[in-house]
């Protein structure tokens, strides 16, 4: 068994400092078919990942995401790709079994295809930050969403400054899980 996934995991942060090294639109292509590739209830699909690479509407969107109550988010500014996820309606059927069970399938959804799209940034050699405290408003203001559309996350990507890694400080598999 191989241990290339647990590596790949364990290289995996969020990254605060990012250089102004443009990234290529191969790597973030690769990204996005990762992304694509999630798996999703009823595969209902139901994300939008709309990429800001452009620098004047980028800095522009970061500079009015983060101000204000935002401002701890303000690093990402420096972020040269910012990637929204859009949540956008799902199939039916997830919906009514979300509504059941008083669960939020599409949420879980874009969580695990944003890891996937993460993940293969670290695989590209990428830095990337999850982040959900932003104004959102001023986010759709300045991309074009459809009135049914919410931006929960926006993902700062780009090359990390420098390549010192951060000891992970995690609960202990003992405390985080159990066996019967």
């Amino acid at each position: 068994m191989s241990n290339s996934f647990l590596a790949l995991v364990n290289r995996r942060e969020s990254t605060r400092d990012f250089s102004a090294v443009p990234v290529e639109r191969e790597k973030i292509l690769r990204c996005l078919e990762a992304a694509r590739l999630a798996p999703s209830a009823c595969n209902g699909q139901p994300w939008r990942f709309i990429v800001v690479e452009s620098q004047p509407l980028r800095k522009t969107l970061a500079e009015q995401a983060f101000s204000g109550i935002h401002r701890m988010n303000a690093f990402a500014i420096e972020a040269p790709v910012l990637v929204a996820v859009a949540t956008i309606p799902t199939r039916k059927a997830a919906l009514l079994g979300g509504l059941f069970r008083r669960f939020s399938y599409p949420l879980v959804d874009i969580g695990i295809a944003c890891e996937h799209f993460v993940l293969q940034a670290i695989e590209e050699g990428l830095g990337t930050c999850w982040l959900g405290w932003f104004d959102e408003k001023a986010v759709k203001k300045l991309i074009p969403t459809r009135r049914w559309e919410r931006i929960h996350i926006l993902l700062a990507v780009g090359y990390p400054k420098g390549l010192t890694r951060r000891a992970k400080k995690r609960k202990p598999i003992g405390e985080m899980s159990e066996f019967r």
